[in-house]
């Protein structure tokens, strides 16, 4: 990926590029937790669609001649073409799509980076040991091994497609940049149903050892 590089003259960033060559650069030097950020990616390909799932406009009435899942009137006589703005079938997903002003909940270490003791999903209210994955691991992802940045709401882009994270163009001054994340608690249970348990020691005290367990063990 290219990324562009700003500030300065050339002579700087020529020379910021130079010691950042062959190093690793880590997320703590570019975010922080309670900081705002951008999203670029790609959004979920979902193929041609029609005029209601695409623009979400209204069906038509029941007893609609050829179809009610159209737009009945594209456009007056004249002028004598289809306007941009009328809804019609075509692709839907897979756009670039940019979405501003994300707030950072956490900027955490990831599993294999965490200290003897460290949980990366402990908080000072729930003081239960565990890690940000959940039982059985993201769907269609696995485990979160790495660090990692926890973002509040909708991310772009299927689950292993690469995202684009950068600062805002425009630094939000509204109350919900200036607020303070204190993040209180952090759901780590199944996220392939409908779990109740928030790690492996919790559901066996309340299933007992089971026959997938000691295959976990034997492995």
């Amino acid at each position: 990926m290219e990324i562009q590089v700003n500030g300065g003259d050339i002579g700087d960033k020529v020379s910021f590029c130079r010691g950042k060559l062959e190093k690793e650069i880590k997320i703590e030097e570019v975010f922080k937790t309670n900081d705002m950020c951008d999203t670029i990616a790609v959004t979920k390909g979902r193929g041609t669609e029609g005029v209601i799932t695409r623009w979400g406009i209204t069906r038509l009435p029941r007893k609609t001649h050829r179809g009610l899942r159209k737009v009945a009137c594209i456009g007056a006589w004249h002028p004598a073409r289809v306007s941009y703005t009328v809804a019609r079938v075509g692709q839907n997903g897979f756009h670039h799509r940019t979405e501003i002003h994300k707030k950072i909940y956490k900027v955490g270490n990831g599993e294999v980076n965490c200290k003897d003791g460290e949980f990366n999903a402990e908080t000072k209210i729930d003081l239960t040991q565990k890690h940000i994955t959940p039982m059985g691991g993201f769907v269609r992802y696995g485990r979160v091994l790495q660090d990692f940045v926890m973002i509040k709401g909708s991310c772009p882009g299927l689950v292993k497609r690469p995202v684009t994270l950068r600062l805002p163009l425009v630094a939000p001054t509204n109350s919900v940049a200036k607020e303070e994340v204190d993040l209180k608690w952090i759901d780590t249970s199944s996220k392939f149903g409908h779990g109740r348990f928030q790690t492996r020691n919790e559901r066996i005290a309340w299933t007992g050892p089971m026959k997938r367990d000691t295959k976990s063990q034997d492995h």
